[in-house]
């Protein structure tokens, strides 16, 4: 199957939920209140963070039934099963250990009202039961990804992240906004997505095989699953600590403030991982050549295919919140927004060279990359917030961001070459957050500068573009469009 088919397969199933969710969190706002909000997102973060206790099999997985492309189905059998039993037996321990690491921080560190925090603690059970299915999707995900299912993949996706945005607003609605309550409901719209992925496993693999664990087969899984564990178990920091940090030092609110940008941004990430994803399964085959010039090839695509629209998020971003979630916390919001969405524009990078090196089998490559960079994150991240608030800690995060992507492009190539080419788009889109910022939308000023940098950045990713994407841009259009392409050449 195509890649670039794939690649829409993967795009259609992230772009979907986030429709969804645009409608469904004002909603949630709304039904449940700010701080409740502020709560769940950092039990989401603590249940995304215990992940890890995938054991990097999900990725391990992918891997290695991809690698089996054309040997025995019982192969590929007996790679499935081993990494599931592992899998489950490492997901009940994970979920005992959140239990306790939850308990202590909604309890101790957590500022919240305190008339909130009984109905918090006795939520976390819950939270502790859902690690296992997160793990579970890892492996089940992967499997499916290795044969290259991505369309029954993202059929999935799509039904298991609606309901789990839907069945929590069902529940508030008739019987209120109990934080137990919703994330039973939260939960079971895991465990539905799981049952669906479990099946197309069976179709897929496992149909006619035996069950079998093999104790070479999980040594070698959790080799490379234990480098890809032990970025799971820092990289994640990287990502989550500013709003522990701001929960902790300035409330529950402020979570919710900087929150809720952040995971609008959080989506720019949806067309690199579509892209990277649909390549990962060819690349434990491909050689040093074929993957190099892959990954040159995905750098431009991305450069060229999502800075135009980034841009158009950061104007957009002020509008949209103000009237999104209203006055009161959109202009806060949006002020830090702009920050991280230029720092994901700038992430978005750091995921080539990021697949290219797992998928060369150097996972250790990326842990110790990011090992190297929580040092002066933390040190850095402190000063921010101590110094500047919510604009120091999204500043610090952009700054991360564009860092992260120049050591991983070293890891894995031993050069910087696209750095400059990726400048010459960053610094219009740098003074995009500085003008967006220090003028009000309402103002004409404000859409003349949009206006110009957009032109500026239209015609640098038009320049960078690979022929192919220029050619195939050329006949969609004039499949379209056939008299204006006509007049375009």
């Amino acid at each position: 199957m195509s890649v670039s088919r794939n690649v829409t397969y993967n795009l259609i199933g992230s772009v979907l939920p986030v429709l969804l969710a645009l409608v469904t969190v004002p909603v949630y706002l709304h039904l449940v209140g700010s701080d409740r909000y502020g709560v769940l997102a950092i039990a989401w973060l603590l249940l995304g963070y215990f992940g890890l206790f995938d054991l990097g099999l999900g990725r391990a997985t992918t891997y290695s039934i991809a690698a089996l492309k054309d040997a025995d189905p019982q192969e590929r059998a007996d790679v499935f099963w081993t990494a599931i039993f592992t899998n489950i037996a490492m997901g009940v321990v994970g979920g005992l250990v959140l239990w306790a690491a939850a308990d202590f921080f909604f309890d101790q560190v957590f500022k919240v009202d305190p008339r909130l925090r009984p109905e918090i603690l006795a939520s976390v059970p819950l939270l502790a039961l859902a690690v296992p299915i997160a793990t579970l999707n890892g492996v089940l995900t992967g499997a499916l990804m290795g044969r290259e299912r991505f369309l029954e993949i993202n059929t999935v996706s799509v039904l298991s992240t609606s309901l789990f945005q839907i069945f929590p607003i069902i529940v508030a609605f008739v019987w209120g906004p109990n934080l137990s309550q919703l994330l039973a409901a939260a939960v079971a719209a895991r465990a539905i997505g799981i049952a669906a992925l479990w099946w197309r496993c069976h179709v897929s693999i496992t149909h006619g095989q035996r069950h079998r664990f093999v104790r070479a087969q999980a040594r070698e899984l959790l080799g490379y699953g234990g480098w890809v564990t032990i970025t799971g178990l820092f990289g994640p920091i990287l990502v989550i600590l500013d709003r522990f940090a701001i929960g902790a030092v300035l409330g529950a609110t402020a979570v919710t403030i900087y929150t809720l940008p952040f995971q609008l941004a959080q989506r720019i990430t949806m067309f690199p991982q579509a892209m990277v994803s649909a390549l990962f399964p060819k690349l434990p085959t491909a050689s040093v050549e074929e993957r190099s010039a892959l990954g040159d090839k995905a750098v431009r695509v991305l450069l060229a295919a999502i800075s135009l629209p980034i841009l158009g998020m950061i104007y957009a971003l002020h509008p949209f919140l103000d009237f999104w979630v209203g006055t009161e916390i959109g202009p806060q919001s949006s002020d830090v927004g702009t920050l991280i969405v230029l720092g994901y524009w700038a992430n978005a990078f750091a995921i080539v060279p990021y697949s290219w090196m797992q998928g060369a089998g150097r996972p250790d490559l990326v842990t110790k990359v990011l090992l190297a960079q929580i040092p002066p994150y933390l040190a850095l991240l402190y000063f921010g917030m101590k110094e500047f608030g919510l604009i120091g800690c999204a500043a610090v995060f952009a700054f991360r961001c564009s860092v992260d992507f120049m050591m991983m492009w070293w890891a894995a190539r031993r050069n910087f070459r696209p750095v400059p080419l990726i400048a010459t788009v960053g610094a219009p889109l740098l003074a995009g957050v500085i003008l967006s910022n220090w003028l009000s939308y309402r103002e004409p000023l404000w859409w003349l500068s949009g206006l110009v940098l957009a032109v500026v950045v239209a015609l640098q990713c038009w320049r960078i573009a690979p022929p192919e994407l220029i050619e195939k841009a050329r006949t969609l259009l004039q499949a379209r469009f056939p008299r204006l392409a006509r007049k375009a050449r």
